[in-house]
């Protein structure tokens, strides 16, 4: 819909009105939008796929926002009475669509330890990611409550975990290392990335290539997907 740059743009932040967070809007020419996603510069491609996917083919009023050291989308919505602060937006986050990928594969894991070895190893996986949670200090995974939420979360409806790359990073590196635990091998990545086919073409390939970045990435290679992205999808794939 739009391609805007900041100086043509207002952005301020308004309180959600069942919790303790503020959420960053973006107002130009009396319409009103909520921040979806935000790529760093190097991910120019990715944030003009997502832009593109969201306006083309789901009929959505997004706005593109191009600044020096960063890109991201943003989705039109309806305030009613709402109180627009003055702060600016904090520092750039990772991509909404890298934290629904990672529900996703915690969800996927749960579900095969599940199915495959019964109630009492899929409890004891809940209680790994508790672990996990309370040792890296990882948002929304601290406690039982936490974990058993983000296990029937939405991840395309509800609110998605506030994971920054450095949390997506380890929690990659942790459910590696205790998916060999319960597997005894490494082939269940394959199993576990198939859930990226909930996402949309678009998405799958920008997290897919955004994975090669990471430390952990390395572990997840296997995936046919995986090695098959191209590094021409984006700029940043590494050789």
């Amino acid at each position: 819909m739009f391609i805007l740059k900041r100086q043509d743009v207002e952005i301020g932040s308004f309180k959600h009105p069942s919790k303790e967070q503020k959420i960053p809007i973006l107002s130009y020419q009396g319409q009103t939008f909520r921040l979806l996603s935000v790529f760093n510069a190097a991910q120019e491609e990715d944030a003009r796929s997502l832009w593109r996917d969201l306006t083309d083919n789901r009929g959505r009023a997004c706005v593109l926002l191009e600044e020096p050291e960063r890109f991201s989308v943003w989705g039109k919505i309806q305030l009613e009475r709402v109180s627009v602060s003055e702060e600016t937006v904090a520092a750039p986050g990772v991509s909404n669509v890298f934290v629904k990928a990672g529900v996703l594969i915690i969800q996927a894991m749960y579900e095969d330890i599940a199915d495959l070895m019964g109630d009492k190893q899929a409890k004891r996986f809940e209680g790994d990611l508790v672990a996990i949670g309370n040792q890296m200090r990882l948002p929304q995974m601290a406690s039982e409550e936490l974990v058993a939420r983000l296990l029937q979360l939405d991840p395309f409806s509800a609110s998605l975990p506030s994971w920054q790359t450095n949390h997506l990073n380890t929690i990659f590196n942790e459910l590696h290392r205790i998916g060999k635990s319960y597997f005894g091998h490494s082939n269940f990545t394959e199993r576990a990335l198939e859930a990226l086919d909930e996402l949309s073409s678009t998405e799958r390939d920008a997290f897919l290539s955004w994975l090669k970045q990471l430390s952990s990435g390395q572990l997840w290679q296997s995936w046919k997907y995986l090695s098959n992205v191209p590094c021409g999808i984006a700029l940043f794939c590494r050789s």
